[in-house]
């Protein structure tokens, strides 16, 4: 079996984002998998452990993102590619999805897992729009896998409760929390990871014509919280009258 993986190189979730003169200081940020991403892939080396499967990570992204396949190379992966964008933070989901799908559309591939969405944007678009164009089945927010010779059955996250689905291979899979804790790069892995080849695809050759449906204008710092208000009150119930008429009277919402 052949397993892709899609992962996005994005700033460490701990990391202190700047905003200068609107656009993202990159200078001392930490880039890593997003964290949902790196889930997919540990699910998908522990299919690769049961089943001897190969694993491909893909990643749309500028050149550094090459540090992104390098982990995923010290965690366990077969194989990488690039498809290299210089001025990726402006391409929109569909545009990705472009890119993805050529690349897909060269190889056999039976699973395609990713997160359910990236930590930076938050858009979760990019498998939804890759298995419509390549006309194959989707399961979102998976908390659990089993994979069978030309299936896949996924327990998910559901409004209210949980799911189960059941689909035919090839199919897009996205990775919830609770689907797995992902593996620590071994001392051997990270060093092996060094002199692992990747495979560099050119975006403009995979999409020849392509216009970002989306334009980012701008990027700012969000505004500063409002101080919080200490109800007085000598008790509880005091205290209590006190919110509600802060609700009431300030806030407005009752």
């Amino acid at each position: 079996m052949n397993i892709f993986v899609l992962i996005k190189q994005v700033p460490d979730t701990e990391a202190r984002i700047r905003v200068s003169g609107g656009s993202i200081v990159h200078d001392g940020i930490k880039w890593i998998i997003s964290p949902y991403d790196e889930i997919a892939l540990e699910e998908a080396l522990r299919i690769k452990q049961k089943s001897g499967a190969t694993v491909t990570v893909v990643s749309v992204g500028p050149a550094d993102a090459t540090s992104a396949i390098r982990t995923a190379y010290a965690m366990g992966a077969d194989k990488g590619i690039h498809v290299v964008h210089s001025e990726y933070a402006m391409l929109d989901s569909l545009s990705i999805a472009k890119a993805i799908e050529a690349v897909v559309r060269a190889e056999d591939v039976q699973l395609i897992l990713a997160g359910r969405q990236g930590s930076d944007s938050d858009n979760g678009q990019v498998p939804l729009m890759l298995a419509t164009r390549l006309g194959i089945g989707l399961i979102p927010f998976a908390v659990e896998l089993t994979v069978g010779d030309d299936s896949v059955r996924v327990l998910s996250e559901a409004e209210g409760g949980r799911a189960v689905y059941q689909a035919t291979l090839p199919a897009v899979i996205t990775a919830n929390a609770g689907l797995n804790e992902p593996r620590y790069p071994n001392l051997k892995g990270i060093m092996e990871a060094k002199k692992k080849a990747i495979d560099t695809r050119n975006f403009s050759e995979l999409v020849p014509s392509w216009e970002s449906m989306v334009e980012v204008v701008a990027y700012g710092d969000a505004d500063a919280r409002p101080k919080g208000k200490i109800l007085e009150g000598e008790t509880a119930a005091d205290k209590a009258r006190a919110l509600v008429q802060a609700l009431h009277e300030e806030a407005k919402v009752i």
